[in-house]
């Protein structure tokens, strides 16, 4: 599955780069060491990523590091940096830090950068994030999901894939 999805993935960013178009990855953040139960959402706790969620950030970066990311976007929360630190630390580039209640600044900022982009929000911001980028189909992040991936072209037309890895 993973290589299928490896597979898919690099045809996506070499189709896009034929075609000159950059290409927009958007993901959920990994597991949060506090699994996001009840009582953390009400504390507003800014726990760090679980174990299995370093493993899953490290696996973004592994299936990203051939993509040519020239800009990782992420909310100020830790379990949004530690998603898309590693891919940024593989690509060279800073993380780019926009407040998680401006969506609207969040896709602003992916559709006017060069190159492609990583995209890291919530499973409450996704799917306003995919309908900015020209994403027609209704998406929905469930509560305990972390596997998808979204493969966004910025062509006329867009395109849309969505992957899933570990």
């Amino acid at each position: 599955m993973r290589s299928l999805a490896a597979a898919v993935l690099m045809l996506a960013v070499a189709v896009a780069e034929a075609a000159a178009q950059p290409v927009v990855f958007v993901v959920r953040h990994a597991e949060r060491a506090d699994a996001g139960t009840a009582a953390a959402k009400m504390t507003g706790a800014d726990p760090d990523l679980s174990g299995a969620g370093l493993a899953r950030a490290t696996s973004l970066a592994a299936m990203l590091k051939d993509a040519r990311i020239r800009t990782v976007i992420t909310t100020e929360y830790k379990r949004t940096r530690q998603t898309g630190g590693p891919v940024a630390t593989a690509a060279g580039v800073p993380l780019t830090v926009i407040d998680s209640k401006d969506v609207a600044g969040v896709i602003k900022k992916a559709r006017s950068s060069t190159g492609n982009v990583l995209v890291v929000g919530h499973s409450n911001t996704l799917p306003e994030i995919l309908k900015g980028l020209g994403v027609i189909e209704p998406v929905t992040i469930a509560e305990n999901e972390f596997d998808s991936l979204f493969v966004v072209t910025r062509a006329s037309p867009q395109s849309f894939v969505r992957l899933r890895y570990r």
